[in-house]
Formats: C-alpha cells, structure tokens, sequence
C-alpha cells in the first residue's frame, strides 16, 4: 500500500510491474487457440530485454510440464546454428529452412530468447515431438509457422513466438486459458506478474 505522501498516488505500489493476459483468440471456426500477451502494467507496452527472456524461460518449460517439446526456427538459420554451436546447445537441421533445438534447458532458452528476441520461431509439445517429423517440418520451411495450422491436433501444443510484440499464440486442441494460467502461475510468481484473463 502506498503511505501517505507517496509521489506516486495512491494504489500505484500496489500493481505488479508486469502483466500476463491470457485469453481465447478467434483464429476461424476450426482452430482453437489460446493468446499469451506479457505487457508492463502500467504502460501496457511489451515487455522486452532480459526481463521478457527470464519470464518466458520460466513460463515455457512450465507450460510443457512433463512433456517433451522442441523450438523451431525457420528464418536467419545461420546465425541460430553458430548461436547453439558457440553455446553447446544440440540442434538438428530439420529440412532445407528449418532447424529443430530439442528440449533445452531454462537456462538455454534464456540464452536462446536474449539473442533472438526479434525472431519469430515456434515450438511444438508433446508425445510427437519426440521423434522428427518431416511432413511439418517440411512445411515449416516452405511456409513458416502456417505449417502448424495443420499439425497442431497431434501435439498437446503447438506455439507460435513473437517475443519482441510480448507475444504467444497457442494452437490446442486440450489447453484453455484457465489450465494456461494453472501451470505458468508457480513458474511466475519470482517475477510478480499479474495473471489475468480479460473480459
């Protein structure tokens, strides 16, 4: 609570510094899909830098649970394979524009999320992503993530990144908001950020 004489008003001490919207998104009839949108409260502006990459390392992990997953770039491909070389961090040459990193670790995806802000990349959770799989793949390097429009009812998860806007979209057929929330909740609470579903 604010004290009296507290130059920032009243009420103002009482808002987390950042904000997790989670809500369903209208992507057509036939997707079903769940947005992440990581804002600073007062602001309502994206978060950005090494706070953004230390909450979405946290938050990632948090939402596979259990379940294997894999990042996929598709775009700057060299800069991502001398990025893991230089950095220890395996990655396989998936297709001709697509490079898989499998499983890394919180502290790998905090290196990974430093460095490629700016990029747009995907990842793909569950039993499937276990194994390679060449129909998506495929697809992820002729058409981006569009492939995932396609492939995400046979992962529990498919996610399209877009860090840089403070921004998730996930594609699945057995994740609504409310189980979002319940397994990013404890992953987040070191970061004070407010959890909220609008409307």
């Amino acid at each position: 609570m604010s004290s009296p004489g507290n130059a920032l008003g009243r009420g103002a001490l009482d808002l987390p510094p950042f904000s997790l919207d989670v809500e369903v998104l209208n992507l057509g009839t036939d997707i079903k899909a769940v947005g992440l949108e990581l804002l600073e409260t007062e602001s309502r502006e994206p978060v950005r830098g090494n706070k953004a990459a230390q909450i979405w390392s946290a938050a990632f992990p948090a939402l596979a649970g259990e379940e294997f997953y894999v990042l996929d770039f598709f775009s700057h491909l060299d800069r991502v394979r001398e990025f893991c070389s230089t950095h220890e961090i395996p990655f396989r040459d998936a297709a001709e524009r697509c490079l898989v990193i499998p499983k890394p670790t919180q502290e790998q995806l905090l290196d990974l999320f430093t460095r490629f802000e700016s990029e747009t990349f995907g990842l793909r959770v569950g039993p499937a992503a276990e194994t390679p799989d060449p129909a998506v793949e495929g697809e992820l390097s002729k058409r981006g993530l569009d492939a995932y429009q396609s492939a995400y009812m046979r992962y529990t998860f498919c996610a399209v990144c877009e860090l840089e806007d403070g921004w998730i979209t996930l594609l699945s057929e057995k994740l609504w908001p409310s189980e979002v929330i319940r397994r990013v909740r404890p992953a987040l609470q070191p970061f004070d950020v407010h959890i909220a579903r609008p409307n």
